[in-house]
């Protein structure tokens, strides 16, 4: 029995968004996602189709547009798009069971229609335009379905077809893929394969999706190890994988991280209180979420005036802890200990490594127990107090130095303005 996924895409989604706002059509209004606060050097967030239409890269820099377009600058609002995916997401709710949704990102998701295009009476085709239909009707997003008999399919269907689509809609199946895309160039519109898979496959004087189903397995395994079966599986239109096994996937071990890219170069100095605001948060975030770590990794780039390669160290935690007591004086120390204090720094990334939930952690008998509970007490009213009143209602004496970063972050979605202000 075949299966059938829709691959779902919210067309410009950011950009939509504040058309649709502004009662704006996407398709025919020149808007940009940029925070106007930074140089012309940032990084759009997006553009509309209309902009594209022009010729224009989606995640151009703001330099790059020319200058005879005129277009909409609109600060982000990142709390703004989460509210309209969340509602978007509700619409999927409507026709398929949240066991057979994968969200892959803000704006794109994958459903397993299988089993309900009986119950619709409904061909994948229809049911993926009545979604598309319920969508536009309900936010105003126009979005793009790509259909699969698989979810590789489905994607593929999506980013290289449905786009171009008057309908904005395509379909795939085995057969379909190798008629249609065996020879379609360049070989990085293919879902992972970017420009380093492409320049190897290159190398071997590959060029296509057909060039990797026809090449000598044995050359492919040696160039790219286990990585090569995913690449003949997916040159051959094939992939195993079901949302079912998504959802039931546990992985061996998992992170925290926190990284951010400074507004300007930071002196030896500034840059520890960085550090230090940034464990502070992360330290917080793992009480929130009853973890604890063995040790924490942090990773620093240098200015790049220094044409230096980045500095980068972990420590090692007696035992697995969550305190800023602890992991605020340990990071600072491997801070000192691999940071040139003679360079500027523009990069700071810090990770807590092999986190686990606090009731399977190990005690030691060398800690002070008592000093453990205060500091933990005092972490829950802190979290307690941001969360009832907003990230910036209580701030360390640090957070309030001229080089600190923390309450601007702290009114920041995913490294972006979210746009709205907790008031108080």
């Amino acid at each position: 029995m075949n299966r059938f996924y829709l691959c779902i895409d919210l067309k410009s989604f950011y950009a939509s968004v504040e058309c649709v706002e502004r009662g704006l059509d996407p398709m025919t209004t020149n808007l940009v996602v940029a925070d106007p606060e930074r140089s012309d050097k940032t990084i759009c967030l997006a553009i509309t189709p209309a902009m594209k239409a022009l010729g224009i890269p989606n995640r151009c820099r703001v330099f790059e547009i020319p200058r005879n377009v005129k277009y909409i600058t609109a600060p982000p609002r990142m709390q703004k798009y989460i509210d309209y995916s969340a509602s978007i997401y509700g619409i999927y709710l409507k026709y398929i069971s949240s066991n057979d949704i994968h969200v892959y990102s803000i704006d794109e998701a994958f459903l397993d229609i299988t089993e309900y295009l009986s119950l619709y009476q409904m061909t994948p085709q229809e049911l993926g335009r009545t979604i598309l239909d319920d969508i536009y009707e309900h936010t105003g997003i126009r979005a793009t379905c790509g259909i699969g008999t698989n979810l590789y399919l489905a994607k593929i269907a999506l980013d290289i077809t449905a786009k171009h689509a008057p309908d904005f809609m395509a379909f795939l199946d085995e057969e379909a893929y190798r008629r249609q895309l065996w020879n379609h160039r360049p070989i990085t519109d293919f879902w992972r394969i970017g420009k380093g898979i492409a320049r190897q496959l290159e190398s071997c004087g590959i060029h296509t999706m057909k060039g990797i189903a026809d090449a000598d397995e044995t050359v492919l395994y040696h160039k790219f190890g286990i990585d090569a079966e995913l690449l003949i599986d997916h040159a051959w239109g094939r992939e195993p994988v079901t949302i079912a096994d998504i959802k039931a996937y546990r992985p061996s071990s998992n992170c925290l991280s926190s990284g951010q890219v400074l507004m300007k170069d930071y002196e030896f100095e500034s840059g520890k209180l960085i550090v230090k605001e940034m464990m502070d948060s992360l330290c917080l975030e793992m009480v929130d979420q009853k973890l604890v770590t063995s040790s924490v990794t942090l990773h620093v780039g240098y200015a790049k005036r220094h044409n230096m390669p980045s500095a980068s160290g972990t420590v090692p935690l007696s035992t697995e802890s969550n305190a800023d007591m602890v992991l605020i004086p340990a990071i600072v120390k491997l801070y000192e200990n691999i940071i040139n204090p003679a360079c500027l720094i523009r990069r700071i990334t810090i990770t807590c490594n092999r986190v686990i939930p606090e009731e399977y952690r190990q005690y030691s008998l060398f800690d002070d127990a008592g000093d453990l509970q205060k500091n933990r007490k005092l972490q829950e009213t802190v979290i307690s107090i941001k969360k009832r009143f907003g990230k910036n209602a209580i701030l360390r004496g640090m957070d309030l130095q001229e080089d600190a970063t923390a309450q601007e972050r702290n009114r920041q979605i995913g490294g972006h303005k979210s746009g709205e202000e907790k008031t108080r």
